[in-house]
Parts: C-alpha cells; structure tokens; sequence
C-alpha cells in the first residue's frame, strides 16, 4: 500500500516536471536509475543554455549572443560542436554532449572529476611539448593526450598516455618537469573541459622538423601554429 501511494506521488511531480518544461522548451525523462534528467534543445532558455552558448562561443562554435535561448544559431553551433567530436549530431545537449563541453548536471557530475595531479601532469606535458605555441594550440596538444586515453591503441590513463615510451619529447629531454605556468595550467583545463581544437587528433608533429615517414601519412585535422594535428 505504502509502495503504491509512493509510486503515485512519483508519478504525479514527473506529470507536474513535464508539464512545467512544457513551458520552457526542455526534454523530461527518467534514466535507468529513476532519476529526472533534463536536456537542453531548440527552445529551451536558462543558465544551462547560457553556459553552452558561452563554451561554444568561447572555443569558436558560436557567433550569436549569450542570452540563454536556445535558438537557431545555438542549435547549429551544438551540431558544429558534436559533428567535430564524434557525437550524435541531433543538436540535442544531451549527457554526452554536455559531458564533452565540460558541463555537469545530475547525470555526468559524478564521472567527470579529475584530480589535480592530473591537471598538474597534463599542464606539464603542453608546456613542455608546446610553450610558445598559440594558445589553442596548446589546448589542443592537451586535447591529444585526452583522446588518446579514451581510444583503444593507447593507456587509458593520463599518466599512462604521457610516460608511454616514446610517445612525447617533452618526456624523453626532461621538460616534463618544468613548472608549467598559468597558460599551460588554463590550457590543461579547458582540454579537460572538452574543449578539443585537435578535432579528435591522437598525433602530432612539426612539419619544419619531422623525419618520420610515417607520420607524415597520418590524415591530418588541422595545423595550428607549428604543428599539424592528425589520426
């Protein structure tokens, strides 16, 4: 009995949520473990819009204003943003979309936590690797250190990816242990925010210096600065 007035009290606030995001142009629906998650789409308007259009904008996406509406311009600038990062292109903010935007809600805050050696370590293979470089591409040397932890041929942890033998320079010469400064740090973490100017490259090298045939036949995302990003 007790199990049933509970289920009707839960079904009567989802009945009340959905009908309130009616008004506000959200998607409503309960995940696997019967908790309330709500997406952001064309029509939608709030912080959470306000935080997208200011990622997007930031890295490039977006060109409209951060009013907190998600309207034509916000729409195609999420499906630029999924099309460059291997995500379902539906123009949806979704858990994974947000997830990659470095955006927590209920669903993604839990997973997305990094510790400080890692911001650390990170900051210090971009400064090693590529101080003096444009700051996006700093980021997006950061950025390759992240995909290749997520991709299979790989380590699947930062430390992993940046001590693999013969992966980095910057390790084999020593500059891994230089102190990274506030750039290199900022670079660190937008990378882990999501932000991948590599444009989910997991190499890259200087054309004016490498020697390796190899690389050389990688397809290549972008150049930024000296280096030229590829797969």
């Amino acid at each position: 009995m007790v199990k049933k007035i509970i289920n009707k009290r839960l079904i009567s606030i989802m009945v009340l949520i959905i009908t309130i995001s009616s008004y506000v142009g959200v998607t409503v629906f309960l995940n696997k473990n019967n908790t309330v998650e709500v997406l952001s789409k064309y029509g939608s308007r709030g912080e959470e819009v306000r935080q997208i259009q200011t990622k997007l904008k930031r890295w490039g996406y977006y060109s409209g204003n951060v009013d907190g509406i998600y309207g034509t311009q916000t729409l195609n600038a999420v499906k630029y943003f999924q099309r460059k990062n291997g995500l379902a292109v539906d123009g949806i903010a979704g858990p994974k979309t947000l997830a990659a935007m470095g955006i927590m809600n209920s669903s993604n805050s839990s997973s997305s936590s990094t510790s400080s050696s890692d911001l650390n370590l990170l900051a210090r293979i971009i400064y090693g690797e590529a101080r003096g470089e444009p700051y996006t591409g700093q980021v997006a040397v950061g950025a390759v250190v992240l995909n290749r932890v997520r991709h299979s041929s790989f380590p699947n942890t930062i430390a992993g990816v940046i001590y693999q033998k013969g992966a980095f320079d910057a390790v084999a010469d020593g500059q891994i242990n230089y102190t990274p400064n506030s750039t290199a740090i900022k670079a660190a973490q937008d990378a882990l925010n999501g932000w991948d100017p590599s444009y989910g490259a997991i190499y890259y090298f200087n054309p004016a210096t490498a020697t390796n045939k190899w690389i050389w036949s990688r397809p290549e995302t972008v150049t930024i600065g000296n280096h030229r990003f590829c797969k």
